[in-house]
């Protein structure tokens, strides 16, 4: 609302209003805005201090949405497990980030993520055996990415690492371990030691470029059908092998036993022999008929008048 600038009652004749006060008051009528028009106010009433306080408004969400995207754009998330390597304009970066949050300009830059946990790979393939036959087999390899060396497994192999390298070499050394071995012997205890062969020989060719081979598994092996009968066959013809032989140590080790046996009978018949007279006959005689007749028991003794017992009159007594 605006102040008019009106002169003062007083300040007119006492006997009422001037002729250039009604003039002034007449103009100021014709010039009166309409009650619902804005009243203009003149310099002298306007305050400054109200043209120079600034303008505060609320900023739009979508301008804070913004921003925070903005600043979301330029992280990178290295997930646990791997390690992130740097990209920038097509040249890789040698520093390795770990875990975490990264900084990173995604106008210029590429964060590469390089797995260093252990994983499996199964493969199914043919393996040749020592007898010219094939073999299917399943098989494990377990592996792992060297953290210092992502640059250059990155640089020298690229991503696509597993089909390049891994399963290449892989090939190469299982053909080569297992034309050195029978079919047979992938199921025997010599699985051991055919999964260690491939894993040494693998583990020379990856070593040096970053990849370490912890191990080999042999999971299933499909022989031909006709081998598993002719291998049972031998199986069981070597284990009546053995039971044959078992039985004929036995046999021999029973007729030791009976030989040492008879010889101990022999020597101890020998020993009584030569140590018998008939002065020994006739006091081993008194000894038993003096037995005899300690006993309570009804007695009836036969001799002959020399040998105080006779049991055989006609038969002569005999040594042992």
């Amino acid at each position: 609302m605006g102040y008019l600038d009106l002169p003062c009652a007083s300040s007119a004749p006492s006997g009422g209003l001037g002729h250039r006060a009604k003039t002034r008051l007449a103009s100021m009528h014709t010039h009166l805005p309409a009650p619902d028009q804005p009243v203009e106010l003149s310099p002298r009433h306007k305050r400054p201090e109200l043209e120079t306080m600034p303008a505060t408004r609320k900023r739009p969400p979508s301008v804070l949405l913004l921003a925070a995207l903005s600043l979301l754009a330029g992280c990178a998330i290295v997930r646990p497990g791997e390690v992130g390597v740097k990209s920038k304009w097509g040249k890789v970066s040698n520093k390795i980030y770990s875990p975490g949050p990264v900084g990173i300009n995604y106008f210029s830059t590429r964060m590469i993520r390089v797995p260093t946990r252990t994983v499996n790979r199964e493969v199914q393939l043919n393996l040749p055996s020592k007898e010219g036959l094939n073999v299917g087999a399943e098989i494990s390899i377990l592996y792992h990415i060297e953290p210092q060396k992502a640059p250059d497994v990155i640089r020298d192999v690229g991503l696509d690492y597993e089909n390049v390298l891994i399963l290449s070499v892989f090939r190469s050394a299982s053909a080569d371990i297992c034309a050195r071995f029978f079919a047979k012997d992938m199921h025997s205890g010599k699985r051991a030691e055919i999964e260690e062969a491939i894993r040494i020989e693998m583990d020379k060719l990856l070593a040096s470029r970053g990849f370490t081979i912890e191990a080999v598994l042999l999971k299933s092996i499909s022989l031909p059908p006709g081998l598993y009968t002719a291998i049972e066959d031998k199986l069981e013809a070597e284990q009546e092998a053995q039971r044959m032989q078992f039985i004929l140590q036995r046999e021999e080790r029973e007729a030791e036993r009976k030989k040492i046996e008879a010889q101990g009978v022999r020597d101890s018949q020998k020993i009584l022999s030569d140590g018998l007279s008939d002065e020994i006959i006739k006091w081993r005689s008194l000894e038993v008929l003096e037995r005899l007749s300690a006993s309570p028991n009804a007695k009836l003794i036969i001799t002959d008048g020399n040998a105080p017992v006779l049991i055989n009159q006609d038969a002569e007594p005999t040594r042992r």
